[in-house]
C-alpha cells in the first residue's frame, strides 16, 4: 500500500511551520552498500505507521506545525550547495531544519548554514575524520573533518564511534576532537558520558547529526556501512532526551532500505517524530 509522499502529519505550509523536513537523496560517495538515496522515500512511507501521540514525550504531533519541503535535486557534488541554501533559508525564518539523507556527506553542507557558535553532536559508528577518501574530500568518510573546517573542532562531540583508520585516529587525538567510543560508553554508562559531553559543549545550541549506523545492526541492519557492537535504540533515546532543550537542527543519514525489511526506515521515522516532540518548546 502506498501512502502520501510526504512525511506523516507534516501538512502545514512553509510559512506557518516550525519544523521543515526535507529529503536529500544523495548517495554518490557510498563505498560498501549502495542505495541510501532511496531512504527519504522509504522513511516518509514508514512515518505513516505511527500514532500521533507519543507516550514517552507526552506530546501529540498533530498539534505541531510541520512542513515537508520534498526532496532537493542533488544529482552530483556540485548540486550539494542546494542543501546549504535551503537550510539557511529555514534558519533565517527561525524554523527547525530536519534533513533526511542520503549519506552522511550531506551534513557539512548543512553546517555551513549554521551560526558559528553552534555545537555539533555526531552520533556515528565511524570517526569520519579522514582528510580524503577514494580521491574525494567530500566523501562520507570525511564528514567530521570537513565540519571541523567550518566550525571550531572544540564545538564538536562524537558519540558511539567504534571504527577508525589509524591516521584519522591519530589526527583526531592530535587536534583535540572530543569523542567517546562505544566501549567507554558501555563501561561508564550512557548518563556519565552525557554529563561529560555536556561539560564539553556547555549550554550552546546544538545541531544533531544522526548516522543510523551508530545503532547496533541487530536493531538497524539497513544501513550503508554496518558496524557491530553498537548503541541500543534506548541509549539513543537517552541522548535525545538529555540534549533536547538545546537542539535546533537535525539530520538522519545512512539508512539503506535495500538491506532489511523496512525496520531501519521505521526506526528513523520514529526518531524524527520523537525528536520533534521533545524539542517543540525550544526557542530557535
Amino acid at each position: 500500500m502506498n501512502f502520501p509522499d510526504y512525511f506523516a502529519d507534516a501538512d502545514s505550509n512553509f510559512k506557518e511551520a516550525k519544523y521543515v523536513i526535507f529529503g536529500v537523496p544523495f548517495g554518490k560517495t557510498s563505498s560498501f552498500r549502495f542505495g541510501s538515496n532511496l531512504a527519504p522515500k522509504e522513511i516518509r512511507q514508514a512515518s505513516w505507521n505511527f500514532e500521533t501521540y507519543d507516550l514517552r514525550s507526552k506530546t501529540d504531533i498533530v498539534n505541531i506545525k510541520i512542513h515537508d519541503y520534498g526532496d532537493l535535486p542533488v544529482d552530483n557534488l556540485n548540486s550539494l550547495k542546494n542543501i546549504t541554501n535551503l537550510s539557511k533559508k529555514i534558519l533565517d525564518e527561525n524554523k527547525f531544519p530536519i534533513a533526511i539523507g542520503g549519506e552522511h556527506s550531506i551534513t557539512p553542507f548543512i553546517i555551513k548554514s549554521l551560526p558559528k557558535d553552534i555545537s555539533i553532536i555526531s552520533l556515528d559508528a565511524h570517526m569520519d575524520f579522514r582528510k580524503i577518501y577514494e580521491n574525494n574530500v567530500n566523501s562520507h568518510a570525511c564528514v567530521l573533518r570537513r565540519i571541523s573546517e567550518v566550525t571550531k573542532i572544540q564545538n564538536i562531540a562524537l558519540l558511539g564511534v567504534r571504527s577508525v583508520e589509524k591516521e584519522e585516529f591519530d589526527d583526531a587525538n592530535r587536534l583535540g576532537l572530543f569523542y567517546r567510543d562505544v566501549f567507554t560508553i558501555k563501561k561508564k554508562g550512557i548518563l556519565d558520558i552525557l554529563k561529560e559531553t555536556k561539560k564539553h559543549i556547555g549550554d550552546n545550541r546544538i545541531y544533531l547529526t544522526f548516522d543510523i549506523d551508530v545503532i547496533d545492526p541487530a536493531f538497524a541492519p539497513g544501513t550503508s556501512t554496518p558496524e557491530p557492537f553498537g548503541l541500543t535504540t534506548f541509549e539513543v533515546l537517552e541522548i535525545f532526551d538529555f540534549f533536547s532543550k538545546q537542539i535546533i537542527g537535525f539530520d538522519v543519514v545512512e539508512v539503506c532500505p535495500k538491506y532489511d525489511h523496512g525496520q531501519t526506515a521505521l526506526l528513523a521515522a520514529k526518531f524524527i517524530r520523537y525528536l520533534i516532540g521533545v524539542t517543540n518548546d525550544n526557542k530557535l
